[in-house]
């Protein structure tokens, strides 16, 4: 349901992707594909304990071995000191140090605790059998309740909460009006608990880098991650370095979903070049991406919800424990904040608590720590309609944020689009179809905040009238595409004329990490000032022609035209001919800009998933879903259903099948994609898709953001859809054909 400006003649179409060509025929370069001469390749020792004190790592032998040509451990990166914060965008360098290679103690299985490099993978591999590490191993904790619980052992002896030593490492408190007031004026209150299991990003690349440091100490970085200023800044804190020493260059980036924000090998790589005089390269095993590498949190929630006879919300309550990993850092951000953000209640308290254990540090995971306070805050929702005997849709849209309403978290709203979500799909057919036996339906809202922040563009125009415009972001959801649809729009030339480029940090102004459903937001505004100014010159130019006032010359549809009392005295100038005179007229044709971008708007959708029980196995399938959205407005159409897809296939991931399971020894048990059941095309549905687009009034645009709120509201969709099918309310991820079959068992009997 896109809305098709006619005015338009790229904004909203479907134009071909930029760098499909390239990845349909394998030409598109990722960070594996990096070689250099000389290279060597570099390997990193893991702990096989999830807690252990390191007493002493002996390396001599591993240095010695014939091929071996460097070796390091945790001595050779920057030490923080642990009492002392230091942050660089919303990560601690003093945690990121310490996960990126062990120093005192070992936290969890599969961290890093010394690497090698050397001029084959199997001498590199053989080097690690010959490091000796003394460990003193101590107790350890991997689920997040376990860790709050009297006597669960501490990670962090500095780490207090109430005045003494915890795993609970932060809180975040949102408060709005008075909740227990709200709860006595309410006739209905559903209460409940729930608990999610740590799920990993599954991007199919693997982490990777290749890292070359020259004779006069300059470092080059080609790595897989979603921000290469993010690279060269971590890489410099933590080795040392001067920024100004690091190139980093983005690679082709084969999937991040928010798991390669931060850096695990890039430091290490450095480190083993520079000592070694030859370029590194790292890429991480599959088992390594899961057992080292951020999932998101596990989490055990508890949601109170409180209403009147007629289905207006008065209160609600919310208390999110979310597992960070082995460092602070657990996105309670998200799941606070976002939980109750799509509903105008007047009466909220949402507390999100950080706690530690010993298994990896998480990453984000696309809107990160919302989809958890979704899950718990949309299936009490789902209960309190049917307490109400109101149809779910309808309690939602009874009491649906609109302009003016206040969320706990602190705007107050201004246009945004979730009342018409709710409106398409109380009109989809998709609501209004029959199900058969053993089916069922639900449906869930959800909301992400949307980001703004740093970005820079410069636009140029070639000799022959072509385009060619630099970005600072790394391309993961179409950005590219985005970006060509609005300059060809700005500029009035076709599509195919326009060149865009990903730059690394020495040939573009700085520009924060793709993340947080900024960059088609960010990047269109500084791409539409970047293309302002070239018109503004191009304008000039063609009156120096004329040699009229720059004044008195429009610019329409590609070409320079005269106005005024000078209309129809000269020839109107495209852009390929004003280009071909730039030489005479003042040199070449360009702009850049640079901002911090503000006044990005949250988004919202809603879902509705059909699911079919199998009675006999409890397995789950999903038979239909629709996924309904606020994109602001679809730049590029094909890619913001992509975004949606993408992130409803996830959701349903999340909540039936995928989960870490760890064994008896605290090391993950299903380290891959064999084990790890990820959703593949054969257990999903075709997801269909319904564009709404209420335009950002802040944005050139209208961009709101898109690639996070699709993922929000899937899992209660999903677990919504799974009690109407058999009458039983889950209340843990996923909801695994064992945990469904256990459910049905006294049922049946």
């Amino acid at each position: 349901m896109s809305i098709d400006n006619p005015d338009n003649k790229w904004i909203g179409k479907r134009t071909p992707r930029p760098d499909g060509m390239d990845k349909v025929t394998g030409r598109a370069a990722y960070a594996a594909d990096t070689t250099m001469p000389g290279m060597i390749w570099g390997k990193i020792l893991r702990s096989p304990h999830p807690h252990a004190r390191i007493r002493s790592i002996n390396t001599d032998k591993a240095a010695a071995l014939p091929g071996v040509k460097a070796v390091m451990t945790s001595r050779d990166l920057v030490d923080f000191p642990i009492d002392k914060s230091v942050m660089l965008g919303i990560q601690d360098m003093r945690w990121m140090c310490r996960n990126v290679m062990a120093r005192d103690k070992a936290l969890f299985a599969g961290h890093p605790v010394a690497a090698v490099a050397a001029t084959s993978q199997q001498i590199a591999a053989q080097a690690l059998t010959l490091i000796e590490v003394d460990y003193e191993v101590l107790p350890w904790v991997i689920d997040v309740d376990a860790a709050m619980a009297p006597g669960a052992p501490i990670l962090h002896g500095h780490i207090q909460f109430e005045g003494k030593p915890s795993n609970i490492a932060g809180k975040i408190e949102h408060k709005l009006g008075d909740v227990e007031a709200g709860f006595a004026a309410a006739d209905v209150i559903v209460e409940r608990s729930f608990k999610t299991e740590p799920v990993h990003q599954g991007y199919i690349e693997p982490h990777a880098c290749l890292v070359s440091v020259a004779p006069d100490g300059k470092a080059t970085i080609w790595s897989s991650s979603q921000g290469q200023f993010m690279v060269r800044a971590m890489c410099a804190y933590l080795t040392g370095t001067a920024q100004s020493d690091i190139r980093a260059i983005p690679a082709e980036i084969g999937g991040g979903f928010g798991g390669k924000t931060i850096v695990y090998l890039e430091p290490v790589a450095l480190v083993l070049a520079r000592k070694s005089g030859r370029p590194v390269k790292m890429t991480m095993t599959r088992e390594e991406v899961f057992r080292a590498s951020g999932p998101t949190s596990g989490s055990s929630s508890t949601v109170k919800i409180g209403a009147t006879r007629d289905g207006k919300i008065v209160a609600a309550k919310g208390i999110y424990y979310l597992q960070a990993g082995a460092f602070p850092g657990s996105p309670i951000r998200g799941a606070a904040g976002c939980a109750f953000s799509p509903y105008d209640i007047p009466n909220v308290h949402a507390v999100g608590f950080d706690v530690v254990s010993n298994r990896s540090k998480v990453a984000a995971y696309r809107a990160p720590g919302a989809p958890i306070g979704a899950y718990a805050a949309e299936c009490v929702l789902d209960e309190l309609a049917q307490a109400l005997k109101m149809d779910p849709l309808q309690l939602r849209l009874k009491n649906a944020a609109k302009q003016g309403t206040k969320a706990a978290y602190g705007p107050t709203f201004p246009v945004i689009g979730y009342e018409e979500t709710l409106k398409a799909a109380l009109a989809h057919p998709h609501y209004m179809a029959p199900l058969a036996p053993n089916q069922g339906r639900g449906v869930a809202s959800g909301f992400w905040f949307n980001a703004g922040g740093e970005s820079s563009a410069q636009v140029n125009v070639n000799e022959d009238g072509t385009v060619v415009v630099i970005t600072g972001h790394p391309d993961i959801g179409g950005s590219r595409a985005s970006t060509a649809n609005i300059t060809a729009e700005l500029l009035g030339i076709d599509h195919s004329k326009i060149q865009v480029l990903i730059g690394d940090t020495s040939s573009i102004g700085f520009s924060n990490l793709t993340g947080g459903s900024r960059v088609t937001y960010a990047s269109a505004m500084v791409v539409t000032k970047s293309t302002e100014q070239v018109i503004t010159t191009l304008r000039q130019r063609a009156a120096k022609i004329w040699k009229i006032d720059p004044e008195a010359v429009t610019w329409d549809n590609g070409q320079a035209r005269p106005a005024g009392d000078n209309a129809g005295k000269f020839e109107p100038l495209s852009l390929a001919q004003l280009a071909a005179r730039a030489s005479e007229t003042g040199g070449p044709i360009g702009a850049g800009v640079s901002l911090n971008t503000t006044g990005a708007e949250g988004g919202f959708a809603t879902h509705i998933c059909d699911v079919e029980v199998d009675r006999a196995t409890g397995k789950v399938a999903v038979t239909r879903f629709t996924c309904i959205q606020d994109v602001g407005r679809a730049i590029h159409p094909s890619y913001v259903e992509g975004q949606m897809q993408g992130g409803v296939a996830q959701g349903i991931g999340w909540a039936l099948n995928e989960e870490y399971i760890y064994d008896k020894h605290g090391r993950v048990d299903n380290p891959s994609f064999l084990d790890y059941r990820m959703p593949v095309a054969s257990d999903l549905p075709m997801l269909d898709t319904v564009i709404i687009e209420v335009p950002n009034p802040k944005h050139p645009q209208g961009v709101r953001g898109v690639g996070e709120v699709p993922l929000v509201p899937s899992l209660a969709a999903v677990a919504n859809a799974l009690h109407g099918a058999v009458g039983h309310r889950f209340d843990s991820l996923p909801m695994s054909p064992p945990k469904v079959l256990a459910a049905l068992e006294p049922a049946e009997a």
